[in-house]
């Protein structure tokens, strides 16, 4: 049974410490609309943006703030009197308004950086949560550097701004430099010696320049930490934060050694990193844990024999869990009989053993030249290799007219069966004049599921392939045409998925 004390609250980054790493910006309506679906995720806490900073920062926060209704919306400032005063003014509109205030307490920090003492920085702390509490009674001190803090002095911070009213006090490992161990005993530490901490949640946030931020959260957490502060996709400054969707996930999955949990609605996840990767233009990379390509994807022949039998035995979490659709079966040089026999079956096709062995058999030879095979090459073995029979239809000619004076119209010289036919028809564009007429001349009417065009090389001249697919029964079937002309070569694909289907179908006859 979950409570109330083992909950773990998600304080979000990724509109600030995330966003103002290089290459992350985004634009106001484009924060809006990810806040909007870190609501929708479950994000306990929203940090918008760093008010002070610039103009075009702080009304993008209260613009946040005025829109979010169920996340407490986070501004973060200085401890000076200004900076706080201006973070106010910008998330005091929110249904929940946090303000988060932060200084720094290592005295690599305040030797070059601050140019203080100890005493004045502690004087400093005190002020800025005394006068953020007269504004609100939610207020967040950040100790910036705790890791490289002394100790004791770090206890005696902590135990002022809670004094002073902080009821969330946050212990950043800002570098990255603890290890989870070290950083865990750090956590205890404080809450063996610091009097009042029962009155503040003890936060955590931790950077991945040693490439262990999300251990040294969980460990944080584990010591007694409930807040943790983190970013989708692990955006943030230098090498990134930790990374939300790997803490929850950890969080979830190992509950039965964390035995915490979190609010989040683990189905948004995928859909969360896949908005912030189109905002931004930064893709994710493919082996990233949870949300990259690769995560629920399995090449192995090994292992899609086990995944097929049952799912547990390669995967601790299904990705229906986070929101992908499905586990992803890669075919390649790597992958077995029984991972083709399954995608065989998956795509409509029951064959017997031989044939199975003769797409198999091919299968490998062209998945060792191949990086990654797909259902279209197996469609393509299946129907030259197992199914091969004469092409009913070729394409002879093909004269398209359209132009926004002009009723698009396809003229088409096919050979059906070995003889040549000639029709003309219309259509709302090039392309669906070019399909209406084929369709019309072959007495076929298979619904369109898939139109895409590449382009081989760059330029004008580029020789362009045109992928059609189409439904028979139930059944996608696949073809392809190239030609510098992309208009023949949609002519070339469709007739193409026309001959394969023929194919199938003369093969269903059999039976």
């Amino acid at each position: 049974m979950k409570s109330e004390r083992d909950r773990v609250y998600i304080f979000d980054t990724t509109l600030r410490d995330g966003e103002q790493a290089p290459g992350f910006s985004m634009n106001p309506t484009e924060k809006l609309r990810f806040a909007k679906q870190l609501e929708r995720l479950g994000v306990d806490i929203i940090e918008a943006g760093f008010p002070i900073a610039s103009e075009g920062d702080f009304e993008s926060v209260r613009q946040i703030a005025g829109e979010i209704t169920k996340s407490q919306v986070a501004g973060l400032c200085r401890t000076s009197l200004g900076d706080i005063d201006r973070a106010w003014d910008a998330i005091k509109g929110a249904a929940i308004p946090r303000i988060h205030t932060f200084i720094s307490t290592s005295d690599i920090h305040l030797n070059h950086m601050l140019k203080m003492t100890r005493a004045q920085v502690l004087k400093e702390a005190r002020a800025g949560v005394k006068h953020a509490r007269s504004l609100t009674e939610n207020v967040e001190f950040s100790a910036q550097d705790a890791t490289r803090t002394d100790r004791k002095y770090l206890a005696e911070i902590v135990e002022a701004v809670i004094d002073e009213g902080a009821v969330t006090v946050n212990i950043p490992d800002t570098v990255g430099y603890a290890m989870p161990e070290e950083f865990g005993e750090l956590i205890a530490y404080l809450f063996d010696t610091v009097g009042n901490i029962h009155k503040a949640v003890i936060s955590v946030h931790t950077h991945d320049d040693l490439g262990v931020a999300v251990a040294t959260s969980l460990a944080g957490l584990k010591a007694g930490a409930r807040q943790v502060e983190c970013a989708v996709n692990g955006i943030g400054e230098r090498a990134g934060n930790a990374s939300l969707e790997e803490v929850v996930m950890a969080l979830e999955t190992r509950r039965d050694i964390l035995g915490l949990h979190t609010n989040i609605k683990t189905k948004h996840i995928y859909p969360t990193s896949r908005l912030l990767a189109e905002i931004t233009g930064v893709e994710v990379q493919p082996n990233k844990a949870i949300v990259g390509a690769n995560a629920f994807a399995h090449e192995s022949g090994i292992h899609q024999d086990g995944l097929i039998k049952e799912k547990t035995t390669y995967e601790i979490m299904t990705p229906e869990r986070v929101g992908v659709s499905e586990t992803n079966i890669v075919l390649g040089k790597h992958s077995g009989r029984a991972a083709i026999r399954d995608r065989l079956k998956k795509m409509g096709f029951d064959l017997a053993k031989e044939e199975v062995d003769t797409v198999f058999k091919r299968f490998k030879e062209l998945a060792d030249i191949k990086k990654e095979m797909f259902d279209e090459d197996i469609e393509a073995i299946i129907a030259e290799d197992v199914f091969r029979r004469a092409e009913k239809y070729k394409l002879l000619y093909l004269s398209v007219v359209s132009g926004n004076a002009a009723i698009p119209t396809a003229t088409v010289k096919m050979e059906i069966d070995g003889e040549v036919a000639q029709e003309a028809y219309f259509g709302v564009g090039p392309v669906d004049a070019t399909f209406a007429t084929i369709r019309k001349m072959t007495d076929t009417n298979h619904r369109l599921v898939k139109y895409q065009v590449h382009a081989v090389t760059e330029g004008t001249d580029a020789q362009g392939v045109v992928t059609v697919q189409l439904r028979h029964k139930e059944r996608i079937v696949s073809g392809r045409g190239s030609d510098p002309d992309v208009l023949v070569a949609t002519a070339k694909a469709y007739i193409n998925a026309l001959n394969r289907i023929e194919s199938f179908q003369m093969r269903d006859d059999k039976k």
